[in-house]
């Protein structure tokens, strides 16, 4: 909404100011931030009344868990995405159609999240949304998000792949275009929820990730910067920087409380949302296999547990002492901050390679 007074600025020059994408993300990141600290105590106070024994511990999962993290309430992500979508409408362009479609999907998988969440704690017990029913809920909404951004775009240049370091290297993936984008969200949605297993191991690569994405979506938003580093201009895009500012905001907010020993998790409801979030984005500013790098800690926690399951089903074995791969290393007696700490640091280089990747043609 604070966009609109640019429309004031022939009056009065300062309101000028709110036509820079710059100051709009920096704005978007503070007001998320002030937002989870103002009314993060509330939240949790709240749920923890609500939900009385909290999240239920895995029984299977690591048994120190059961001790430490028993009575801790859950769907913290409600938090995350009031100042997301809080932050994103006051300072974003609202004229702007890729804002609106990343925020449906931010919502719709955080809703999945939510009942998921609910039918866990209502129940006390770890399995909660029918896989299969989830999947295809969060299917429907991802496809229809796909089809959207290539409503938008240049007609054959709307359903291609770009493929990193090759300047001119496009592929027209055609009707397949939202299908196979639709499972890159998806998939970034439930490869940040097997992530989040630990105090503050899921929302510091998410911010990581996040931080990358508000570079790559104002470059590839910018002609001028998009022409110099020959990389794929898509009219718009730069707006989703603000998105990706509101989530490194809220993030930070969040981690004060989800800092160990947490205050509350994350849950379904957050990991969801922001990992759908962060393919929604990477599908709009089409970088999409630079998300593989980005976010490859988030993918080698998916493949851990694929390979894990796969394993035992074909030869009866484990190659994991647990699945995902961070309750692994705590078997092999890592502590909970070693691993959080260590993943960081991957998450970083992984930033710092995709990112590598806007300059290497």
């Amino acid at each position: 909404m604070l966009y609109w007074l640019a429309d004031l600025s022939s009056t009065l020059s300062i309101f000028n100011v709110f036509r820079y994408l710059t100051v709009r993300t920096a704005g978007s990141l503070i007001t998320a931030l002030v937002f989870v600290f103002m009314f993060g105590p509330w939240i949790i106070d709240h749920l923890r009344l609500r939900q009385g024994k909290g999240q239920p511990i895995r029984a299977d999962g690591p048994k120190s868990h059961i001790i430490s993290k028993a009575g801790t309430p859950t769907m913290g992500g409600l938090m995350i995405l009031f100042g997301i979508v809080v932050s994103t409408v006051l300072w974003a362009n609202p004229r702007n159609p890729y804002v609106w479609i990343v925020l449906a999907v931010t919502l719709g998988f955080g809703l999945v999240g939510f009942y998921d969440d609910y039918l866990k704690v209502t129940r006390q017990t770890h399995s909660g949304f029918a896989g299969k029913f989830r999947l295809i809920i969060e299917a429907s909404i991802a496809l229809a998000a796909c089809i959207a951004f290539a409503s938008l775009g240049r007609p054959s240049f709307a359903t291609s792949l770009t493929i990193p370091v090759f300047k001119d290297a496009v592929v027209n993936l055609g009707w397949f275009f939202p299908i196979f984008t639709a499972f890159i969200i998806v998939g970034a949605g439930n490869a940040v929820n097997l992530t989040d297993g630990l105090d503050g191991l899921a929302i510091g690569p998410v911010m990581i990730a996040s931080a990358s994405f508000v570079g790559i979506a104002y470059l590839v938003g910018n002609a001028v910067f998009a022409d110099y580093l020959q990389i794929h201009f898509v009219p718009g895009a730069g707006e989703l920087a603000i998105i990706c500012g509101a989530v490194i905001g809220a993030g930070l907010g969040f981690l004060w409380f989800n800092a160990p020993p947490a205050s509350i998790f994350m849950g379904d409801t957050g990991s969801l949302a922001l990992g759908g979030l962060i393919g929604s984005v990477a599908v709009a500013t089409k970088h999409e296999i630079a998300l593989a790098i980005i976010g490859g800690l988030f993918v080698l926690e998916a493949v851990s547990v694929i390979v894990q399951v796969v394993s035992f089903k074909l030869t009866g074995k484990r190659v994991f002492r647990m699945a995902p791969i961070h309750h692994h290393f705590e078997q092999l007696g890592w502590t909970e901050s070693q691993i959080v700490i260590r993943f960081w640091i991957i998450a970083i280089v992984l930033a710092l390679a995709g990112l590598a990747t806007l300059k290497l043609r």
